[in-house]
C-alpha cells in the first residue's frame, strides 16, 4: 500500500504536561500513578505511549482528554490550562462502546447532536466518514450485525466525526482479532498519513510494540513504580512501514531493550523482605507457573545462546503485557538473564526445562525460597505456634508497600507459586496460609488435632 507522508516537524504545539503527577486516594491509602511527567505533541505527530501494566499510559491519555484532573504540574493546551473536558479531543476506547438500538448512521450521528449541527448536516458527515472507513452500505445495520473490526471501524467513524484536533486511542486494537487488527490499522494510517481526516495529532496508548512502531511518530516509553517517563524515541522511518526490514526490527529492539531491561545485581534482584527499614521489596510478576514454564521450554528448544525477544513474542503470539512477567519471573529465578532486549537461559533455566514434574518443583522451590516476598511469608508463618496465619494479616502488611489492588494480587501472586512448589499450603474455606507441621510435631499434638479439622469439630 502507498501513500504520502505527513511530515511532524515544525508543527504548533498542542499539548503539553510539565511536571505532572497523579495522586489517587489520600493519607495511608493514597497512590502515586505518576510522577513528574513532561510531555509535548505537536500538530502532525502520531505520538505512542508503551510500557507495563499499571505505569499510568492511560492515566495520562485521560488527563490529556481533560476526563481526569492531575494531582500537580501543568496541563496545557495551546498554552493555556486545561480546565474541564478537552474540547479539542476524542477517544477510542478498546471496548467498541456503541450504542446497542442505534444503527451504525445513528452511531455516528448522535456525536454531533451536542455540537447543535442541523440534521441534514449530520447525515451528511456521517456518510461521508462511513465511506472513509470502509462501511458504506452498513448505514442500517446494528452492531450487532457487524463484526468486531467493522464495529471499532464505527468507533473511529464516531470519535473523527466531531472534527478533534487530537485523536485519542486507548488500546483500540486489542479486542480484536490479529487480522482484523491488522487491517484496521492499515486503513487508519492511510487515513491519517494521506490526511483524508482533518486531525491534527494523534495519541495512543499501546502494549504491543510492533504495533506502536508500524504506527507512531515518537515513542514514549513509560515504567511503573510510580508511573514515569524513561525514553523519548523518534521514529524516523518513512511510511508504509515494513516490519521484516533491518531499521524496524532494530528500533523494536531498541524498545523491547528499554523495557525488558538488563538482568539486576544480586541484590537489587532480592531486595528486601516486606517491613524492613528502608529497603524496598521487588514486587512479584504475575506470571502463572504455565507461562514460566512454557517460557524456559521454547527457549530452551531454541538451542542458541541468545534470543531475541520480540521474535519470541512473535513467534508465541505474545504481545508485551503477556510476555514480560514471565520474563522477568525466569529472570528473578535465576532461569534466564536479560540484556538489551535478548533471553539466554542459565545452566539452572536449562535443567530445569529438561528436569521431570517433580524436579522442577524441587527446583522452583529452592528459588522463590530466596525470593523477599516468600522468605517473608514463611518467616512469619514458621513463627506461628501452629504454622498458619489468615491471608488478610498478609495483604493487609503489603499494603503499606504496594496500593491494595496491587497487594491483593502480590499475595495471589506469592500463594500460587507457594503451592506449586509445596513450601506452603492455603485452606481456600478458611483462607489461611500455612506450613504442614513435621511429623514428630504431629506426633505430640492431641488426637484431634492429628486428625484434621473434620475429627477435631465432631469432637467438639
Amino acid at each position: 500500500m502507498a501513500y504520502s507522508v505527513r511530515h511532524a516537524s515544525g508543527g504548533e504545539e498542542l499539548v503539553r504536561l510539565a511536571h505532572v503527577n497523579k495522586v489517587y486516594g489520600r493519607g495511608e491509602r493514597a497512590t502515586e500513578a505518576l510522577q513528574d511527567i513532561n510531555l509535548t505533541i505537536k500538530s502532525g505527530e502520531f505520538v505512542c505511549l508503551l510500557g507495563p501494566s499499571g505505569c499510568g499510559k492511560s492515566t495520562i491519555l485521560r488527563i490529556v482528554a481533560g476526563l481526569i484532573s492531575a494531582s500537580g504540574g501543568d496541563v496545557l493546551y495551546r498554552g493555556k490550562p486545561l480546565e474541564g473536558v478537552n474540547p479539542h479531543t476524542t477517544i477510542v476506547f478498546q471496548a467498541f462502546a456503541l450504542f446497542p438500538w442505534l444503527t451504525v448512521q445513528e452511531n455516528v450521528e448522535v456525536a454531533l447532536k451536542p455540537l447543535g449541527i442541523v440534521p441534514l448536516e449530520r447525515t451528511k458527515r456521517a456518510l461521508s466518514l462511513l465511506d472513509r472507513v470502509g462501511l458504506d452500505g452498513f448505514e442500517t445495520a446494528y452492531p450487532r450485525e457487524l463484526s468486531g473490526g467493522m464495529r471499532q471501524k464505527v468507533g473511529f467513524a464516531r470519535a473523527m466525526a466531531v472534527e478533534p484536533e487530537l485523536l485519542c486511542l486507548d488500546e483500540p486494537f486489542s479486542a480484536l482479532d490479529v487480522l482484523s487488527a491488522e487491517s484496521l490499522r492499515g486503513e487508519l494510517m492511510e487515513l491519517w498519513t494521506s490526511g483524508a481526516i482533518p486531525t491534527k495529532a494523534i495519541l495512543m496508548v499501546s502494549h504491543n510494540i510492533e504495533e506502536a512502531v508500524f504506527m507512531a511518530d515518537r515513542l514514549i516509553v513509560m515504567e511503573k513504580g510510580p508511573g514515569h517517563i524513561i525514553a523519548d524515541i523518534p521514529v524516523n522511518l518513512q511510511h508504509p512501514r515494513h516490519r521484516k526490514e533491518r531499521p524496524f526490527l532494530q528500533l523494536v529492539d531498541q524498545v523491547y531493550g528499554l523495557i525488558a531491561g538488563k538482568t539486576q545485581t544480586e541484590a537489587e534482584e532480592l531486595g528486601s523482605m516486606p517491613g524492613e527499614p528502608g529497603g524496598h521489596t521487588r514486587p512479584l510478576p504475575h506470571a502463572p507457573i504455565s507461562a514460566i514454564s512454557g517460557l524456559v521450554e521454547r527457549a530452551n528448544e531454541e538451542g542458541v545462546n541468545r534470543i531475541d525477544l520480540p521474535r519470541l513474542a512473535d513467534d508465541l503470539h505474545e504481545v508485551l503485557d503477556d510476555l514480560l512477567p514471565s520474563v522477568q519471573a525466569a529472570e528473578m529465578l535465576g532461569f534466564a538473564l536479560v540484556e538489551s532486549g535478548d533471553l539466554s537461559l542459565t545452566p539452572l533455566g536449562q535443567t530445569f526445562a529438561d528436569a521431570s514434574i517433580q524436579a522442577r518443583k524441587e527446583i522452583f522451590a529452592v528459588r522463590i525460597k530466596r525470593v523477599p516476598i516468600i522468605r517473608w511469608i514463611l518467616k512469619l508463618l514458621s513463627n506461628q505456634e501452629d504454622k498458619r496465619l489468615n491471608r488478610a494479616v498478609f495483604q493487609t502488611a503489603l499494603e503499606l508497600e504496594f496500593p491494595p489492588d496491587e497487594a491483593e494480587r502480590q499475595i495471589e501472586t506469592a500463594v500460587n507459586w507457594g503451592r506449586y512448589a509445596e513450601v506452603f499450603y492455603f485452606d481456600d474455606d478458611e483462607d489461611v496460609l500455612f506450613i504442614e507441621l513435621p511429623e514428630s510435631a504431629l506426633a505430640n499434638a492431641p488426637a484431634a488435632e492429628k486428625a484434621g479439622p473434620d475429627k477435631k469439630d465432631r469432637e467438639e
